[in-house]
């Protein structure tokens, strides 16, 4: 089972490699990267997108014509041809996938970074731009940021960009506390 995820997994690289190149070659990196984000949005948004796409007594044909209506006006040509070559060769069942990767690939290369910030509660728009100020600052790239809420954190925030993360919620704080009395020292 391990060996399908590792065989998906560089499938999907190796595809949104593929769809990487093309746009860079074409020179249409944002209008694809803005595209992949839509058809993403419309994958993870309405489940039955995917079941349809992956059900085995659809045809291909019908398949293709349903990508070209349903993303007809929301994709250029390469990228609907992009989707009904998924179709042709079985693998519009890893998508998300592909797309999720494609964008970092165009991220990285335009320099942008993503980070999520979970909070209790959402945050302030001015507390999130201060933190994104922040955050490009240290990284010195542009920050797409995101405010998840997790209601078990009780207060503070807790910040991950790439792999790094800061954890200053009491949550931590309480459990830091609770570990150390576990081990018969002083909080």
């Amino acid at each position: 089972m391990a060996s399908d995820s590792l065989k998906s997994a560089g499938l999907a690289e190796r595809y949104a490699q593929g769809l990487f190149e093309l746009a860079k070659e074409n020179n249409t990196i944002e209008e694809k990267k803005t595209q992949a984000e839509t058809i993403l949005e419309v994958f993870r948004g309405n489940p039955e997108v995917q079941t349809f796409l992956s059900a085995v007594k659809i045809t291909r044909e019908e398949k293709k014509n349903f990508i070209a209506s349903v993303f007809g006006q929301a994709a250029d040509t390469d990228m609907l041809n992009f989707l009904k070559l998924l179709i042709d060769k079985g693998r519009i069942y890893y998508v998300k996938e592909i797309l999720v990767l494609f964008l970092k690939l165009v991220n990285d290369s335009l320099g942008i970074q993503e980070a999520t910030v979970w909070s209790a509660r959402p945050l302030k728009r001015k507390d999130l731009e201060r933190i994104k100020e922040t955050l490009e600052k240290k990284t010195k790239k542009k920050i797409l940021l995101e405010n998840k809420i997790n209601s078990d954190l009780i207060a503070g925030i807790k910040v991950t960009v790439g792999n790094n993360v800061t954890d200053v919620t009491m949550k931590n704080k309480i459990d830091s506390m609770k570990e150390t009395l576990l081990k018969g020292g002083q909080a």
